[in-house]
């Protein structure tokens, strides 16, 4: 991420500039630099961003949220959960598909690739945008917390009737900063495999999710095409 320009879609530019502005962001992208120096950062640059790029502000009906982006080669990809093509499936987004698969009967897909969901309005944010090959939560507590929750505010704010998928502790403690009396909140254990069999596996919250948004007439997410 280059100094004083993210590479971040027009629509979240717009709602965001005060973001680019803290103390805060400064500091982030000067760590970022200073590790980019020394160390292999995931995802690619011109990915970083990708979340908000596939999925602008003004487009956004379902958000899920992500801790850490992957940490091995060739896996992040800017979206939570998502890997691209030709990536091997991580464990989580196995569980995610068998329960997609549960839920509404659709088949695993080959690809874990998820920019799909994104492009019809399914904004699948990581907590924090970036980690250092190999090392998981590295680049926590460094900003990115700070950013992610700030776009989490503005879509509650300035949004109506989102649909937020919780899962696990960490994302359910998002549900702070969501207006609960103008948007939906389903919550599940994570899909990790650590956790996924107390509740996550049947949970529901992909046909409960496109029934909210039957009910407000808004186009359904294909979860498999």
């Amino acid at each position: 991420m280059t100094k004083n320009s993210p590479q971040i879609a027009e629509s979240w530019k717009l709602q965001l500039a005060n973001e680019f502005q803290q103390a805060y962001f400064q500091q982030l992208q000067a760590f970022l630099l200073s590790e980019k120096k020394y160390n292999t950062i995931y995802p690619p640059e011109d990915q970083i961003f990708a979340a908000f790029n596939h999925t602008p502000f003004s487009d956004v009906k379902v958000v899920i949220i992500g801790q850490d982006p992957y940490h091995g080669a060739g896996q992040a990809n800017g979206l939570c959960f998502s890997v691209p093509d030709g990536i091997k499936k991580p464990p989580s987004l196995i569980n995610i598909f068998k329960e997609i698969h549960q839920d509404l009967g659709l088949d695993i897909p080959e690809s874990g690739n998820l920019e799909n969901w994104a492009q019809q309005g399914v904004l699948l944010l990581n907590a924090t945008l970036t980690v250092r090959a190999k090392n998981a939560g590295s680049h926590q507590k460094q900003g990115w917390e700070q950013f992610t929750d700030a776009c989490i505010r503005k879509l509650s704010l300035e949004r109506e009737s989102l649909i937020f998928m919780l899962w696990g502790r960490f994302a359910q403690k998002k549900a702070e900063l969501i207006d609960t009396s103008k948007h939906h909140i389903l919550t599940a254990p994570h899909p990790s495999p650590f956790s996924a069999h107390s509740g996550f596996f049947g949970c529901g919250h992909f046909s409960k999710t496109n029934e909210l948004l039957e009910q407000m007439n808004k186009p359904t997410i294909q979860w498999i095409k």
